[in-house]
């Protein structure tokens, strides 16, 4: 886990995800998944950054089966955007962080993204 990146579970995910006041991006994630590992820095850069406008989470998905069947997570990482407690939009591969930047700022057009860095 990186920093800045806070670990939900299917007990605290409702209270740290749906009731979040903040627009939340979840990554779901597990321990045996290279790509998973490859998002950490960009995941941590981004909780720098952002973190007044957005809180970013991960979900391990082998310690978590209800939250991960319960929104079909089939293959990692998935990135799950969550606004008002929905879901609104879902990624599904590594990206480098200017891309999910730029996927970021489609679904939180109040948040001032800046994709240049």
């Amino acid at each position: 886990m990186g920093t800045g990146v806070t670990d939900v579970t299917d007990d605290d995910f409702e209270a740290e995800v749906i009731g979040s006041d903040l627009p939340v991006l979840v990554e779901f994630t597990a321990d045996w998944c290279p790509p998973c590992r490859q998002m950490g820095p960009v995941l941590s850069a981004l909780a720098a950054e952002e973190g007044e406008r957005l809180k970013v989470v991960q979900l391990n998905v082998d310690h978590n089966p209800e939250t991960t069947h319960a929104y079909k997570v089939l293959s990692m990482p998935t990135f799950v955007v969550f606004r008002g407690g929905e879901p609104v939009k879902s990624m599904v591969g590594a990206r480098p962080k200017r891309r999910l930047l730029a996927e970021l700022s489609e679904v939180l057009p109040d948040a001032v993204f800046r994709p240049e860095l």
